[in-house]
């Protein structure tokens, strides 16, 4: 069997709204609660389980590769809410996209301020 990701706890202050923006945001189906857990499913079988952390969470990365029509909807809901995006993950270039290895891409915060990210295209696959 191969070895594949399952599934990651996401730390949040508040998990059912943490999971409900990032399912909204990337127009899947709304979390389900599973034990302590509000359970994002992504497309390829791995979930995000938005989990309560108390006190400071630390700033985690996840990055979400998308299809060439997805992403314009995705970018437009980020918009539309008003969130800061940039075009690199050390939040520098401002209300850009980046463009790397022929793609689209962004990142965005999560209410914790997780930064979020938004690709089309795999990092050194070239343009």
């Amino acid at each position: 069997m191969a070895i594949e990701l399952n599934h990651t706890i996401v730390p949040a202050s508040d998990p059912h709204k943490s999971a409900t923006f990032l399912a909204e945001v990337l127009g899947v189906a709304a979390p389900v609660t599973f034990g302590p857990f509000q359970v994002v499913q992504l497309d390829n079988g791995i979930s995000l389980d938005f989990m309560h952390a108390d006190g400071d969470i630390a700033q985690l990365h996840y990055a979400f590769k998308v299809a060439d029509d997805q992403f314009q909807p995705i970018f437009d809901r980020v918009r539309a809410a008003g969130l800061p995006y940039w075009a690199d993950p050390h939040r520098q270039r401002a209300n850009e996209i980046n463009t790397n290895d022929g793609g689209r891409g962004f990142y965005f915060p999560d209410p914790d301020d997780h930064n979020l990210e938004v690709i089309t295209r795999d990092y050194g696959s070239g343009a």
